[in-house]
């Protein structure tokens, strides 16, 4: 066998998927999260959508539908109690700050062209720090804190 022979049969490496017991164990990089994080904010407000319909049309309908809608947050929603109503509020809160920063992020990445993996990196880290303070700001508002 020539040198020419055998530098074409080398073996290329054969790539395999993870299975599901190494998942919890597999390091994803922060863009891969913040990417996951992106599709699951946007699953969250499309399946939340009829929530944030009602309370939409319940905050500006009537003066009535007015004290429904905020006694939501202080009462509940029928058998739903209202530390349930404000932990839902919340997840929307997130799902939108999250959604809104990671596509403004990707935005970004698109008009520059100039995405490194350092740069990728600083920015998925920028992207998780201000959704979640920005969220946690808003929760401690929600939630009466201040």
């Amino acid at each position: 066998m020539t040198d020419a022979t055998s530098a074409t049969t080398k073996q290329r490496p054969v790539y395999t998927n993870i299975h599901i017991t190494q998942i919890v164990g597999y390091r994803l990089p922060p863009a891969g999260i913040v990417s996951i994080l992106h599709r699951v904010s946007g699953l969250l407000m499309f399946f939340l959508l009829p929530f944030v319909i009602w309370l939409f049309d319940n905050s500006l309908t009537s003066e009535i539908s007015y004290d429904t809608f905020t006694s939501a947050y202080l009462a509940g929603i029928g058998f739903v109690p209202a530390w349930f109503v404000k932990l839902a509020t919340l997840g929307l809160i997130w799902g939108y700050l999250h959604h809104f920063i990671a596509g403004v992020r990707h935005l970004w990445m698109d008009a520059t062209h100039s995405v490194s993996k350092a740069q990728g990196h600083s920015s998925a880290i920028i992207t998780l720090v201000l959704s979640l303070t920005l969220t946690v700001l808003l929760g401690a508002k929600l939630f009466g804190l201040y």
